[in-house]
């Protein structure tokens, strides 16, 4: 089983689900021809997808199009059912930085054909992720930039203030109808300026303070 850690801590949490939220930044949505949702929309990834520092991301052979998406991510601490957004923010352990892998060119047949996105998205080695800084130490997660660059070149670069669901809005939507588990990982969302990458390419993201000073970072490699 997959495990995320608390950076500074021992504690060590067991992955059980990771959630995956699409469109919650208007530019994406806008990239991709896609309209702003009304509610959150969201996917689910096997805990076998995850990949951490230094790992090597795998492209099945069934895809010649593979995207890089960076987002922020969150680490459940505590779980529960029909959380309160009140109450949300109180559920999370970490903050960290992670890519959602996309087979483009199959999630683009399977949106013709009216079929799921799994293999798309839920590929092994399709959710790398980071380490998690606790949520304590931070103080506005809605102001944490969120940085992807592609041998040294940056490629996705935005804020978690532009979120068009904060937090708190993806945790209580989310339990209404999936109970939260100590362990589960949301994936927030991608900006814009996804694209295609490649075997060779090294992969760097980042979580980023107001004064720009990296919190969390991931760096791995395409093969």
């Amino acid at each position: 089983m997959a495990s995320a850690l608390l950076i500074g801590s021992d504690e060590v949490f067991e992955v059980r689900k990771i959630f995956c939220i699409g469109r919650n930044y208007a530019d994406h949505a806008k990239e991709m021809n896609a309209a702003v949702p009304e509610a959150p929309i969201f996917f689910l990834k096997p805990t076998t997808a995850i990949i951490g520092n230094g790992g090597t991301i795998l492209k099945p052979a069934i895809s010649n199009d593979l995207h890089h998406e960076v987002e922020m991510t969150v680490l459940i601490g505590r779980g529960g059912k029909h959380i309160q957004k009140g109450d949300a923010l109180n559920h999370v352990a970490g903050y960290g930085i992670g890519l959602d892998m996309t087979l483009r060119d199959v999630q683009s047949e399977a949106k013709k054909k009216g079929l799921p996105w799994t293999l798309a998205k839920g590929f092994d080695t399709s959710a790398p992720l980071s380490p998690f800084v606790p949520a304590s130490q931070i103080q506005d997660p809605h102001n944490l930039g969120v940085r992807l660059d592609v041998n040294g070149v940056t490629k996705q670069s935005s804020n978690t203030k532009n979120f068009i669901f904060r937090i708190e809005d993806l945790i209580s939507y989310i339990s209404q109808f999936v109970t939260f588990e100590s362990g589960d990982v949301i994936y927030t969302g991608t900006p814009d300026g996804v694209a295609q990458t490649g075997p060779g390419d090294n992969l760097e993201a980042q979580l980023l303070s107001p004064a720009n000073t990296v919190l969390a970072s991931l760096n791995v490699k395409v093969q």
